[in-house]
């Protein structure tokens, strides 16, 4: 032990908890520079015009469960309006069927009753090859998740981005939830996606919204050879790079409504997005797969060190500078990408608590529950239903 200047004893514990604070500081604004750098670069949030958004098809792949999805569609509908729009409807999916005939009939609207996918095989995947079947090559197709809204700005930049790239895709903010559990889901979100998106070259893409040219799509053969992969977003990107394809991520907002009613509907959404992140993790170079795990899996480690150490020697000061220093920077890279900050101090604090946790538990549970079904997983290319 040594001694400060005022004679008191500097442990250890101290010296240590102070370097994960500055460490766990400087790794934020790190990331953040790198976002809003990233964000300043990216395709302008514009109306698109009448003839570009003529020549989008929105599929949106539709199941039941949730409670704002008759909103979710709703507003999709009025924003998006002079896009054509395909609903995907599952034929044993009886509410999901109640929903889309209480919208009704709408201009550019089709709702197709598709036939259950065979063991093995993509659900969401195999609804989306048909639909690409009846496009023309001059559009655009739109993959758009259910719970998801598209502001038409948002759609500009996505168009934009295909005059940059193969493929563009969203950013995914959250609207908030009603539920505790649903503001840590939230949080998670909030907090993490412009950080993870916007930093890196595009290893992946937000599967819950992008969009690619139909005839760029079918050069590399669709949907077809990717059926049997369970990550589909992964799977895309994927097929996308391997033909000499490019991403581009936009930094313009989709938001989601997602309704989490307890505490294990979010242990199952957390498992299954870090079951994801495993697989995603095991396609990437050993470079690519260290630069992950150093931007965004030391954060809540240096969180948890700097919370204990902060207890143990009862110094609250780097506990304090932290979390003053992480709310400021949240704030720039919320108001900057979104608009308006979305963090909420306590939630987003418990979410990167349990950040270690969640990981943990998709290393080791390869059984995910996915809405009506659940599927034991043994790579991203070998999955079946449990029954």
């Amino acid at each position: 032990m040594s001694r400060a200047r005022d004679g008191r004893e500097v442990r250890p514990t101290g010296r240590l908890t102070t370097m994960a604070t500055l460490g766990y500081l400087a790794l934020q604004a790190g990331k953040t520079v790198t976002a809003l750098r990233a964000a300043s670069r990216a395709p302008a949030a514009v109306e698109p015009s009448t003839e570009a958004i003529a020549r989008v098809v929105v599929v949106q792949p539709i199941l039941s469960g949730d409670p704002g999805l008759e909103d979710a569609l709703r507003d999709n509908l009025l924003s998006l309006g002079g896009a054509r729009f395909v609903w995907l409807v599952d034929e044993d999916d009886a509410e999901a069927q109640r929903v889309v005939e209480r919208i009704g009939p709408a201009p550019r609207l089709e709702v197709r009753l598709c036939p259950p996918a065979p063991d093995g095989v993509n659900p969401k995947l195999a609804k989306l090859q048909p639909a690409l079947d009846d496009c023309a090559d001059d559009e655009v197709l739109l993959v758009l998740d259910d719970d998801t809204r598209l502001p038409r700005a948002s759609l500009g930049a996505l168009l934009g981005g295909l005059e940059r790239a193969t493929l563009a895709t969203g950013l995914p903010a959250y609207l908030p939830g009603r539920t505790p559990w649903a503001r840590l889901v939230e949080q998670f979100v909030d907090n993490n996606a412009a950080l993870t998106y916007l930093p890196m070259a595009p290893v992946t893409i937000n599967g819950m919204c992008w969009a690619m040219r139909v005839a760029d799509l079918r050069a590399i053969g669709g949907f077809t050879p990717i059926l049997r992969n369970l990550t589909d977003d992964l799977a895309v990107a994927g097929a996308v790079q391997r033909r000499g394809g490019t991403i581009c991520q936009t930094a313009s907002p989709q938001w989601i409504t997602t309704t989490v009613e307890s505490p294990g509907h979010y242990v199952r959404l957390m498992h299954r997005w870090m079951l994801f992140a495993n697989l995603l993790l095991r396609r990437q170079p050993p470079g690519t797969v260290a630069a992950i795990s150093v931007l965004h899996g030391i954060h809540p480690n240096l969180l948890w060190a700097v919370l204990a150490g902060s207890v143990r020697t009862r110094r609250p000061g780097p506990l304090v500078a932290l979390l003053g220093g992480r709310w400021v920077l949240l704030q720039v890279v919320h108001r900057r990408v979104y608009g308006r900050s979305l963090h909420a101090p306590l939630p987003s604090l418990v979410s990167e608590l349990l950040q270690p946790a969640h990981l943990g538990h998709g290393a080791v549970q390869r059984t995910i529950r996915w809405r009506t079904r659940t599927y034991r997983v043994r790579s991203d290319d070998d999955f079946s239903p449990v029954r």
